[in-house]
Order: structure tokens, then sequence, then C-alpha cells
């Protein structure tokens, strides 16, 4: 009996051990090198855009999780390829030793109907589909961090035009001062200045809390909570280049969010596969030995096993997976028509801000800066009044400060266009379109 059982139990059992270690193996590197990058210190000083991206790469919380489901998946795909495991069974009819019969048997099931290669096949449309949200994920992070670097550039400057203006407030109080002590002007002059003065403090303050927001929400992309870094350095002038939508709706076809919308479909494809493999039963092959003690002499034992499908074909769960699939494709659908979308509304935005740009650069810009700097040298020399002054202050800061808000729209539509089409859609450039052509 021992001569029979031995070699099937050996053969069942080695040939599952050493293919699952194969897999195991190439598991173990597919997820090493998907997280391979390891954390990186915060600078305490300047921060560039590129250290930043690189920051939010190796530290995100979001994209670290998106890198476990990769390496879960991986291991999906390892156990679906296993096959199944045999089992043994043993039995004693009577207990006198002169009549006992004993029986030992080996039942090895066997998958019909391609039911493993089904198997595989939708753990590696799962797996495929998880890389595509890792890709997603990294290009959605990748957007939040542009967005939210030149944010922090923006109120940066925005702090640093609230700090000139606090600055010039004082000297035109100074100056007021100096005049209603000369008996020049009237102390109404002054009283108004300080409360110019004050109203620009105001403004400053509202400054110093935006700042500081913003370092925060950059911050918060790579997971940090206290920002160490001093201050972020870029131009916030480098405009990019507008290239045709159309140039841009062709890179959208290879946009991670809707190819992973097509791998869904693909999975849920295998996924009906599975179920229809299921249809078919499965077989159970026996072998093994009976010893009649009454007889005196070993009996082989070899039998088959096969489910009769008369009533559960698995037809309620073959009907369940091809909705699903249907469901897929409307999804797919919807996301290329909601991308499509985005973009255009994307594109607009930035064609818009551009322009923006382009005309407060060659015509307010320069023209509220002439009447201002005219204004207050007039009113050091006594031909304009100090309301005269204000006015012509007020003109260039709001000018100043919509020219920043225009520069951070620029820059917020084109990292959601990069986000769309997955990868940065033209390198940056330190003039306008308009100048370009110029």
């Amino acid at each position: 009996m021992q001569k029979l059982l031995l070699p099937l139990a050996l053969a069942v059992l080695v040939f599952p051990i050493s293919y699952a270690q194969t897999r195991s193996t190439d598991s173990a590197a597919t997820s090493a090198a998907i997280a391979s990058g390891q954390p990186i210190v915060e600078p305490s000083g300047t921060l560039t855009l590129r250290a930043a991206l690189d920051l939010a790469a190796r530290s995100n919380a979001d994209i670290s999780a998106a890198v476990r489901e990769v390496q879960a998946t991986e291991a999906a795909v390892q156990q679906a390829g296993i096959i199944r495991n045999p089992d043994i069974s043993a039995s004693i009819e009577d207990t006198r030793r002169e009549t006992r019969t004993t029986t030992i048997q080996l039942n090895q099931p066997i998958e019909l109907g391609g039911k493993r290669t089904a198997r595989v096949s939708a753990a590696e449309r799962g797996r495929d589909a998880a890389i595509m949200e890792l890709n997603a994920r990294k290009t959605q992070i990748r957007a939040a961090v542009v967005t939210a670097f030149y944010d922090l550039v923006a109120a940066q400057e925005r702090y640093r035009l609230a700090q000139a203006t606090v600055d010039l407030a004082q000297r035109a109080t100074t100056i007021a001062s100096k005049r209603v002590q000369a008996g020049k002007v009237s102390p109404v002059e002054e009283t108004r200045a300080r409360v110019a003065e004050s109203g620009v403090r105001v403004e400053l303050a509202q400054a110093t809390g935006e700042l500081d927001g913003a370092r925060r929400r950059l911050a918060a992309t790579w997971g940090s909570t206290m920002p160490r870094f001093d201050h972020a350095e870029d131009h916030l002038e480098k405009l990019p280049q507008l290239p045709a939508l159309s140039d841009l709706a062709q890179r959208l076809d290879q946009s991670p969010e809707l190819l992973r919308a097509r791998i869904e479909v693909d999975r849920r494809q295998a996924l009906t596969q599975v179920e229809r493999s299921r249809r078919t039963p499965d077989v159970i092959v026996s072998i093994g030995a009976k010893r009649d003690e009454q007889l005196g002499r070993n009996q082989a034992i070899v039998g088959v096993s096969v489910p009769l499908p008369l009533f559960d074909r698995n037809q309620g769960n073959v009907l369940e997976a091809l909705r699903r699939t249907d469901k897929a494709r409307d999804e797919l659908t919807a996301t290329e028509v909601r991308l499509r979308s985005d973009l255009a509304q994307a594109y607009g935005r930035l064609n818009a801000s551009l322009n923006e740009v382009t005309l407060l650069q060659k015509e307010v810009l320069p023209g509220a800066q002439s009447a201002y700097d005219a204004t207050t040298k007039g009113f050091e020399l006594g031909k304009f009044s100090f309301l005269e002054v204000l006015d012509a202050q007020r003109t260039f800061f709001q000018a100043k400060s919509q020219y920043l808000r225009a520069l951070a729209e620029t820059q917020r539509a084109t990292a959601e266009i990069d986000r769309l089409v997955g990868t940065p859609f033209t390198a940056p450039s330190t003039n306008t379109p308009q100048q370009e052509k110029q």
C-alpha cells in the first residue's frame, strides 16, 4: 500500500510548492521595483519645484497606499496560479482485528474548463488596473504639488507686495504729518493717511495668513504638518506655450485615468470568463489501497468522482458578471466624455489666463506704475493731494494683485491639463505666446 501511495503523494505535493516559489520570486521582484523609492528629508532653506515633486513622490501616503495595492494584486496573481490541494482519507471497518478492513485513499481535484487559466488572467487584469491606479494617483499628486507650489509662490509675492504697501503707507503718513506741522495741509490729511496705513496693515495680516496656509498645503502633499523650508523659489512668470486643443485631445487617449477605465473593462471580461469556466464541473481522481484482514490481502482502489450539473450551472453568477461588464463599458464612455470636457474647460481657462497676463503686462501694469510714481513724487513736491496718491496707489496694487492671480491661475490650469493627459504637455517659457510671435 505504501508503494502505491508514495509516488502519487510526492508528485502532488512537490509541484505546487515549486510553482508557488517561482511565482513568489517574480512577485517580490515586481513589488521591489515599484516601491524602490526611499523617503527624503525636507530641505530647511529654499525649496524648488523639483524638490517638492521629489518629496511628494517618495513620501505621499496616497501613492504609498497605491503601491501597497499593486503588491497585494501581485500576491493575488500568485494565488490564482496555484493548483488545488489533494486530501487523504482513512477509514476502518469493524474494530475486531481478525475481521478489520482498513482503507487509505488519496483524492486529487482536477480543475476542468480552463478555471485556473481564467483565474490567472482575471488576477493579472486586476494587477494591471492597480498599476494604472498607481499611475493615475501619481499624476494627481504631481498636479496637486505644482498647484500648491505656485499658489505658495504667488502668496509670497502678495506678502512682499503687502509689505511694500505698508512701507509706502508709513512713508505717506510721515510726509503728511510733516506737512501738517508745517501748516501746508489740513490735519485731516494726516488722519486719512493713518487710516489708510491701518487698512494696508490689515491687508498685510491677511497676506501673512494666506502665506502660512499655502506653505502648509504644500507641505501636506508629502505628509508634513510643520513645514521646514523657508520659502519656495521659482519664477511665477514662466508661462507655458499653448498647444492646439486637438493635439492635447490625442494625448488624452493615453491618460492614466482613461487607461484605468479601459483595463477595468478587460478585468470584468476576464471575471466573466472565470464564471463561465465554473460551469464545467471538476473531477476528483482517487487512488488508494484497501487491507482486508479476513482475506489477508491488499486491494488497490482507483476512482473518479464527477458532480452532475443538473440544477446549478452558475448561470446567475455569469449573468451578474455580464451586467458588470456592461457597467464597466458605460463607465468607460462616461470617463472619456468627462475627461474631454474637463480638458476643454482647462484649456479655455489657460487661454483666458494667458491673455489676461499679456494684457496686464503690456498695458495695465506699466500705466498704473507710471501714474503711481508720478503722483508720489508730485505729492512730495506739493503738486498732488494725498487722496490722489491713495487712489493711484490703490490702482497700482490692485493691478499687481490681479496680475499675480492671473499667473497663479495659469499655473493651476497647466497643472490640471498635465493631470488629464498624464504627462507635462509642454516645457515652460519665460514669454507669453504673443511675445513669442514678436
